[in-house]
């Protein structure tokens, strides 16, 4: 904000003398001096209040806002176009035309990277599925999970057998009640099969990131995936088929060899999209979500090659576009630029990677904590180490073996890194690094008290 003073010309009267940013200013300005004082605005701020939130919501009430439509920018929006997969969708479609005619269809493995449209398709090809026979009055039902949001292998089943219709609290029938712990593995499937036949239901479930439900079936020991590939053996009225959704094409190799003869019926691998692809799909979504001339084709451009850089992923480039309009809405500017793309793209790496390590239990944590404070440290060392903080923090310590497999698990995750170190007659070690910052780990993780001292 700038003062100016200037000198008062003789034909100027005091009335003149008024702070014109301020709307509650009824009084001339006095000056002994017979200068006249001008408040230019310069901060671009609100006339009417500096308070950010109000600020903000006058721009949106004002229709300065850049964002016309939110929901086009979210990951679970389904345009009524798919851009560039219309292969794709006719596969999808024509391994499931046998539940069109009212048959069970194969199941079905969709394999590709992430952001390469595999979910968006699939959903879109049951939704016009469903909305046709719902007209027949067949009765199908799609369930869907994400396996990666589950914390063990009972909440995706619990999730699963909610959408059939099990309930949550007790009925006159104990086969409609599916709590939210306590059963066996076992009781659980059994119930949801029954629900299945009492209501004649054709069942298709869609399981995502399904990789991560075969590591918590290789934790437990029960697997699901057989008991799903048999389901139809049991059932009379009804069918069950399952949809499994992967970035992993190799994820099969981990199967029990029961299950991969009656899983993998049909499968189909998403590639990456070109950068030309990637823009194309962001054009068709700028008219929708986007206020007219809000998005600069350099934006575009850079956000498309940005995105290309890592496998063609689309979801990333759409979350880029929503960010960096956010960015730009912030700084009070009128259109999304190449600056507001970096901004965006900065922000996004540093929110995935502290949301990654806030999910992350106590004691993985402290393994990371563990790796940043010792770079290139051996596993033997990590373990010693870490029994160190757990004892400065007052925890117990878990097993060696335990904290192996939890450094095999953070490495997938990406936040560290192992190299596998020939020792001769010494042997082989795996030396650990991290692959973010130390300044992101410690500004993660000191928020919590119980990290305090060790960081």
């Amino acid at each position: 904000m700038m003062v100016c003073v200037s000198p008062i010309r003789p034909d100027q009267s005091r009335s003149e003398y008024v702070n014109q940013n301020d709307q509650c200013c009824k009084n001339p300005l006095l000056d002994p001096f017979k200068c006249k004082i001008t408040i230019r605005n310069d901060l671009k701020m609100s006339t009417t209040t500096l308070d950010p939130v109000e600020r903000l919501l006058d721009n949106v009430e004002q229709g300065n806002s850049i964002i016309k439509n939110p929901n086009v920018l979210r990951h679970d929006y389904i345009p009524e176009r798919i851009l560039h997969r219309d292969k794709q969708q006719e596969l999808v479609t024509q391994s499931l035309i046998p539940l069109y005619k009212k048959s069970i269809p194969p199941n079905l493995l969709v394999y590709g990277k992430p952001g390469t449209g595999k979910t968006l398709v699939v959903r879109k090809v049951l939704n016009q599925i469903q909305n046709r026979v719902d007209k027949n009055s067949y009765q199908i039902k799609i369930a869907t999970t994400n396996a990666k949001d589950q914390s063990n292998l009972y909440n995706v089943l619990v999730d699963l057998g909610r959408q059939l219709g099990l309930k949550s609290k007790k009925t006159p029938d104990d086969k409609l009640w599916l709590p939210s712990t306590g059963l066996s593995i076992s009781e659980v499937f059994n119930r949801i099969l029954y629900v299945i036949e009492k209501n004649k239901l054709n069942t298709v479930f869609v399981i995502d990131e399904i990789d991560h439900l075969a590591k918590l079936v290789d934790k437990t020991g029960k697997d699901v995936l057989y008991s799903i590939t048999r389901a139809n053996l049991k059932l009379k009225n009804g069918s069950l088929s399952l949809i499994g959704i992967s970035n992993d094409v190799r994820f099969k190799d981990k199967l029990d060899p029961r299950v991969i003869s009656t899983l993998s019926e049909e499968e189909l691998v998403f590639p990456g999209y070109e950068t030309n692809e990637i823009k194309e799909i962001l054009e068709d979504r700028v008219p929708l979500a986007f206020e007219e001339n809000s998005v600069s084709s350099g934006a575009l451009n850079l956000c498309a090659s940005m995105a290309c850089r890592e496998h063609g992923d689309a979801r990333r480039a759409i979350k880029l576009l929503d960010v960096a309009a956010k960015t730009a809405e912030l700084k009070q500017d009128s259109s999304i630029t190449d600056e507001h793309i970096r901004l965006a793209s900065q922000r996004i790496e540093v929110d995935k990677e502290s949301q990654q390590l806030n999910a992350f239990s106590l004691h993985e944590k402290l393994l990371v904590i563990t790796i940043m404070k010792s770079p290139n440290i051996s596993t033997g060392d990590v373990y010693a180490a870490y029994k160190s903080l757990c004892k400065v923090i007052q925890q117990n310590t878990l097993t060696q073996r335990r904290v192996t497999q939890m450094l095999n698990e953070i490495e997938l995750s990406g936040l560290i890194t192992g190299k596998m170190i020939h020792q001769g007659i010494h042997g082989n070690t795996k030396k650990f690094n991290l692959t973010v910052s130390p300044d992101l780990v410690k500004n993660t993780l000191k928020s919590n008290e119980i990290f305090v001292d060790i960081l």
